[in-house]
């Protein structure tokens, strides 16, 4: 019997988190649990399998709070920090499994390598530091991940590419602005659909939310979930109730099954 995915959104927030520091914005404020978003990330699990998309600064933090005591493999959509600044939080894993493996461009891993240097050593490695089994990825390429097959999903972060991935029906995009039409053939038929919702007003490198369900609507899945939502987007409360019926805000620890 074929079994399922289990997918634990660890973060839904935009890079600089919600609440912002020293904001006194409404929604900083907010006293709604679902209105603290730490940085976007997803845990997709099934059989005995565990494997994150992007690590970014929340990442220690994200692992500890769902209790992800093994890690197989980190998918990477791109460089940005809020995407990969946690990478040296793998460290717990590494030393009780070994290298732990990373799935990206080889730009991404470029800058990975300058960044965190000191992962990457081959010589004179700091005895702490965490190794990783590097797996470059391109697009029409798809690749295995435990027992399943990674459809990548290429778009546009502003000048930026960015990779989205599949795995059976479900399908996660984040930091998307535009996504070509040959790549939305990838994504059609999905369940379930995660795409980024910065906030209303346009964005130069974002869907805003205008953008976000006009795309959910060409693409048609069961059910859509919004991520990578600032603080300006509004209450949690409030933008769920203006949502068509099959599209929900994501938030924080939200798990779901298909």
């Amino acid at each position: 019997m074929k079994k399922g995915l289990k997918i634990t959104f660890l973060g839904t927030g935009t890079s600089q988190g919600v609440p912002v520091i020293g904001s006194t914005h409404p929604v900083c404020l907010s006293t709604d649990s679902r209105d603290k978003r730490l940085r976007v990330s997803v845990l997709i699990s099934w059989d005995n399998y565990n494997y994150v998309i992007d690590c970014g600064p929340d990442f220690r933090q994200q692992m500890l709070t769902n209790h992800v005591n093994r890690l197989d493999g980190i998918l990477f959509t791109h460089e940005h920090s809020d995407h990969t600044a946690g990478i040296d939080d793998i460290r717990p894993y590494f030393f009780r499994q070994g290298d732990i493996p990373i799935y990206a461009h080889e730009r991404v891993v470029a800058s990975l390598r300058k960044r965190f240097d000191y992962i990457f050593a081959t010589e004179n490695r700091y005895p702490g530091a965490p190794s990783v089994m590097i797996n470059t990825i391109g697009s029409n390429q798809p690749f295995k991940i435990g027992n399943k097959t990674v459809v990548p999903i290429e778009a546009d972060h502003n000048r930026l590419k960015v990779f989205g991935f599949r795995v059976d029906d479900f399908t996660y995009l984040t930091d998307a602005k535009t996504v070509s039409e040959v790549e939305q053939e990838k994504i059609k038929g999905s369940k379930v659909l995660v795409v980024n919702a910065l906030r209303e007003e346009p964005h130069h490198s974002h869907f805003n939310l205008e953008e976000a369900l006009a795309f959910v609507k060409k693409m048609e899945p069961e059910t859509a979930y919004l991520t990578h939502i600032s603080h300006l987007l509004g209450f949690h409360a409030d933008v769920e109730k203006k949502l068509p019926k099959n599209v929900h805000l994501a938030f924080d620890n939200l798990v779901i099954e298909l």
